[in-house]
């Protein structure tokens, strides 16, 4: 899947038409992927840079960037320095409080301290300090299951993916349609079966039979995770020999209607959906609760394992933050006997160097004796309170956010006439959070985005009183303006609302 920023959709006609890659995109595919492989070895800064020179070169920067995006989720970058950037940045800045660096000897005179006391060179002590920034991490494998063929046909269902978002209703015919209703309930998604009959029958594959999926939307408000559910039942359907799928897609509140058929999509070596298997009833409805919320952490079942001494333990879940490579491993300790729970209790004690949240069955009564063993311990009593898990992971997020806020200039000045803070904060690799405390000099901000002051008066310009509101609506679309309501405020107009149906734009 991609981000929502990176969608390329026709909206000609009234309909939804995802822009897949066809075969004149397959020399970008190429270039991208080439950009990828010629620079393994290489800081992450360097490949970047090459990536903007061909997105100046191409026609749509958002289908470079979707290649990009791809080769970017399977791409191994490393941390590569003589000394471990963490304690390099804390034995030089010792150093230098002592010395009172101002001055390029002084500066010289801090490195060949800590370069004594850390047992290596003032060089290399110097290009450890920062060694473990995303810019200055180093490339060192590329996915080999991608060739420029196999990079367009991952896009063009990652695109359909992505589409797939803001859909309320799914319909699917399928010459394999046993596999997707077993993904529909393994997804846990509500749906229908519908008979079809005549003409309808010989649409798709001789089947006798269209799948209805519906979403919470539907009933009652939109849901990102139930949109992503939906994205990942795309890649089940679409591992048939024929299917057909519709889908009713909310655009920013109008409906629009999206196809896809087997000639637009396939599988590229990918699995479809499998089941997941928990441990316990306690780990899989803590897992449905989690999931559902929609939160700035990916929870990761059965994730790596991690040294514990002479052993290696394998939590029950990470949370993996997304705008950083940052994670929390977690544990969910359940009515165990006293010996089990004793060698677990070592096995946590020899873990070092990660953050670790484990959450303790009261009745074991070793709540304190994991506290004392600093790792963060969840007291519960028949099921794990996602409340007190989201406040122990609120922790981590108020630090990191923090963190990369100080790492952003205090002034932001996109390129971009109108960018959400969202596309932005994409952009640098950071919550929306880190980006929205600055200031932007250049741009007004209108509800979530970003506006250029000329672009606020050519919009003002062309929307008049009088005018519907689809029409403002259409005309604020062409700007890349999200957010009406907020847009028309800004200059100087509010809706006269005509029930549910629509409304007309009225002078403040």
């Amino acid at each position: 899947m991609l981000t929502k920023d990176l969608l390329r959709v026709s909206r000609a006609g009234g309909g939804y038409h995802p822009q897949f890659a066809a075969g004149d995109d397959r020399q970008i595919a190429a270039r991208v992927l080439g950009c990828y492989q010629g620079h393994v070895g290489e800081p992450r800064h360097r490949l970047d840079d090459a990536l903007a020179a061909i997105e100046r070169d191409s026609d749509d920067f958002k289908l470079v960037r979707g290649f990009a995006k791809l080769l970017d989720r399977e791409t191994t970058v490393e941390t590569q320095a003589p000394v471990d950037p963490a304690r390099a940045r804390e034995v030089v800045f010792e150093s230098a409080e002592a010395v009172g660096v101002v001055t390029e000897d002084e500066r010289a005179m801090a490195l060949g301290r800590a370069a004594d006391r850390l047992d290596a060179t003032p060089d290399g002590v110097d290009a450890s300090l920062y060694a473990d920034r995303d810019e200055r991490q180093v490339l060192v494998d590329v996915p080999e299951r991608f060739d420029p063929d196999a990079l367009v046909a991952q896009y063009n269902l990652s695109l359909a993916q992505t589409a797939l978002f803001d859909a309320t209703e799914v319909r699917i015919r399928s010459s394999d349609p046993k596999a997707a209703i077993s993904a529909v309930k393994r997804l846990r998604l509500m749906y229908e079966v519908r008979r079809l009959s005549g003409e309808e029958r010989r649409a798709v594959a001789e089947t006798d039979r269209e799948i209805v999926v519906t979403g919470p939307d539907a009933l009652f408000t939109n849901s990102r995770r139930y949109g992503t559910r939906f994205a990942r039942l795309l890649r089940t359907v679409a591992s048939a020999g024929e299917w057909e799928l519709t889908a009713t897609i909310d655009d920013r509140g109008t409906e629009r209607e999206l196809t896809l058929t087997d000639a637009d999509v396939s599988v590229p070596g990918t699995e479809p959906v499998t089941e997941v298997s928990f441990d316990s009833g306690v780990e899989a409805d803590f897992a449905t609760r989690f999931s559902s919320l929609d939160l700035e952490w990916d929870l990761v079942r059965e994730p790596d394992a991690i040294a514990a001494g002479e052993h290696v333990v394998i939590p029950d879940f990470t949370f993996d933050y997304q705008h950083s490579n940052f994670r929390v491993y977690f544990e969910i300790m359940g009515f165990w006997t006293p010996e089990y729970v004793e060698k677990k209790l070592s096995r946590l004690a020899d873990v070092d160097d990660v953050e670790m949240l484990v959450a303790v069955d009261e009745s074991l009564g070793v709540t304190e004796e994991l506290e004392t063993r600093d790792h963060r311990a969840i007291p519960y009593a028949g099921t794990v309170r996602v409340k007190d898990v989201r406040g122990a992971l609120r922790r981590y997020e108020a630090q990191l956010v923090d963190r990369a806020a100080a790492d952003l200039p205090e002034e932001l000045r996109p390129e971009a006439d109108v960018v959400t803070l969202s596309a932005l904060a994409d952009e640098y690799g950071v919550s929306e959070r880190a980006v929205e405390t600055k200031e932007f000099p250049d741009h007004e901000r209108v509800g979530r985005t970003l506006v250029r002051p000329a672009v606020l008066v050519a919009v003002g310009e062309r929307i008049e009183a009088g005018m519907a509101l689809a029409d403002a609506e259409t005309i604020l679309d062409e700007y890349g303006i999200d957010d009406a309501s907020a847009a028309l405020s800004e200059v100087g107009y509010r809706v006269a609302w005509e029930g549910l149906d629509g409304g007309t734009i009225e002078t403040k």
